[in-house]
């Protein structure tokens, strides 16, 4: 028996088989979609290694002048000197579509070109490491920047990987089973129909039959009782 209930008639088993021709075929492109995701999400995984081990070697080379600098420089002058920053940055967000999948493209501009306006202060009162630091953080940014993309498009690719799995597993192991299932149920139940109705007119064929000859007995005893129990055919015929 089928987990669902099913009409067994020509009409169902003529729609399930477009059901499960259409789900076969989506079942294959839908395993197709979760293997290209898994090979463009590795690729992001690699690319994502890489770039944080580059922004945390930047992140540790930056605190570390930083340190440097705050022992040597009273904290007053450090904090006047990073008090009012000369340059500003304007951030940008645009979309890539990636396998159904829209992901995120930072991209920021800064105010002006001039890469000396990082630093906010003059050089006469400060150490040569906060210039050092400012630099090595200035030149990270645009390196977080792309690592937060990259990691918030591994994410997205991720979240789309399960459910497309979710749905290879529910089409493969659920859904197509049924079908085949209820499909092999009312082929059942239409051959033992078909065989019932073949057993059924043999029935009625054999009781005609039947019928004929007795009619045709009863008929030829009448004609023999007219004619006195003899046969109305010449002798020898």
């Amino acid at each position: 028996m089928p987990a669902v209930t099913v009409n067994a008639t020509r009409m169902e088993l003529t729609r399930l088989k477009g059901r499960l021709k259409t789900a076969v075929r989506g079942h294959k492109l839908l395993k197709d979609k979760r293997d290209e995701l898994m090979k463009q999400f590795l690729d992001v995984v690699r690319e994502n290694r890489a770039l944080r081990k580059k922004v945390e070697e930047a992140l540790t080379q930056a605190y570390g002048s930083f340190t440097v600098a705050s022992a040597i420089m009273s904290p007053e002058v450090l904090e006047q000197s990073l008090l009012y920053p000369k340059q500003s940055v304007e951030l940008g967000m645009s979309f890539r579509n990636v396998m159904s999948v829209n992901v995120p493209i930072y991209d920021f501009k800064t105010k002006s070109e001039d890469a000396g306006d990082v630093y906010s202060y003059g050089f006469a009162t400060t150490s040569g490491e906060l210039d050092d630091a400012v630099d090595a953080l200035a030149s990270a940014f645009q390196d977080m920047l792309k690592l937060a993309q990259i990691e918030k498009t591994s994410q997205l690719l991720a979240e789309e990987i399960e459910k497309t799995r979710r749905r290879v597993n529910a089409l493969e192991y659920v859904k197509i089973p049924q079908m085949q299932e209820s499909i092999k149920y009312i082929a059942m139940k239409l051959d033992e129909s078909a065989r019932s109705s073949t057993v059924r007119l043999m029935k009625v064929k054999e009781m005609i039959l039947e019928k004929s000859i007795e009619e045709k007995r009863e008929a030829d005893e009448k004609v023999m009782q007219a004619f006195g129990g003899q046969s109305p055919l010449p002798e020898g015929v």
